[in-house]
């Protein structure tokens, strides 16, 4: 009988500090502003290609491979100019770099 008792106080007591514990966490008010946002859009690096110029580009490629294809330039010139884009691929990335850097 008496430990019956020694165990309904234990309970009793560990229920308060728990409702002390969680009322104590409701009461506390969150300052966001010392966080970090992962959210929204962050700003981009660089401006992006608009729609203009990137069907310029594509129109270049498609005109390229008609060329090819219809015979109206050779091999070599159309190897010769996919590896001058291809370098311009290359070197974009580091030029763009050098820029956003400076």
């Amino acid at each position: 009988m008496l430990a019956v008792g020694k165990q309904r106080s234990i309970t009793w007591l560990a229920g308060i500090v728990l409702i002390g514990t969680l009322a104590g966490c409701n009461s506390q008010t969150t300052n966001y502003d010392n966080y970090p946002s992962v959210y929204g859009q962050k700003p981009a690096a660089t401006t992006q290609m608009t729609n203009d110029e990137a069907a310029s580009m594509q129109a270049r490629l498609t005109s390229l491979g008609a060329q090819r294809k219809s015979g109206a330039i050779s091999e070599a010139e159309y190897q010769r100019r996919l590896t001058e884009m291809r370098a311009l691929a290359e070197q974009h990335g580091t030029d763009t770099l050098k820029e956003i850097q400076n």
